[in-house]
């Protein structure tokens, strides 16, 4: 690799980690080709991205980001998950970390606040983004259905008692 494409990967991954909510690093040592397809696969689909990535020319881009404490986990086989959403890339990480041993997760960052392993896996327990969007439609149309309820339900009851009385009539 040419010092001009070193100096392109340098720029490239500096706007990744000015760009991310959240990083993952990992070491992916022994994943074949076709489990890293399946886990960038598992990445896109949770809106998240993954790299691999050469250790020195990282810890270059990492000067002068909100990531640069995770220089030191950048040793051996590493590579990054990441994405603006900040569950999405700790939890497909973590995520197939359980299906396969091969993929270590290190540690990462949210923010200014770097995380250890279990910080990581404790994102990814937490629901993305997009659950969230979901619950807090369903608890704001919740009361509105229970008040159309509340409101139809002595009408029904006075329809019931007409009926009944109207059959009272009837028999008698």
């Amino acid at each position: 690799m040419d010092r001009v494409a070193k100096e392109q990967m340098v720029s490239d991954l500096h706007s990744v980690f000015d760009g991310a909510n959240v990083v993952v690093v990992t070491h992916y040592s022994g994943l074949t080709v076709g489990e890293l397809g399946v886990l960038r696969g598992q990445m896109r689909e949770a809106g998240a991205r993954f790299k691999v990535t050469k250790n020195r020319l990282t810890r270059l881009a990492l000067a002068g980001t909100k990531f640069e404490g995770l220089s030191d986990m950048f040793t051996g086989p590493t590579a990054i998950a990441y994405s603006e959403d900040p569950v999405a890339a700790a939890k497909a990480a973590v995520n197939f970390s359980k299906e396969n041993a091969k993929l270590i997760v290190l540690g990462g960052g949210m923010g200014e606040e770097m995380l250890d392993v279990d910080g990581v896996k404790a994102l990814a327990t937490l629901p993305s983004l997009d659950e969230l969007r979901g619950k807090l439609v369903g608890l704001i149309n919740s009361p509105a259905t229970k008040v159309a309820g509340v409101l139809q339900a002595p009408a029904g009851q006075l329809a019931r008692v007409m009926s009944a009385r109207a059959k009272q009539s009837d028999a008698a």
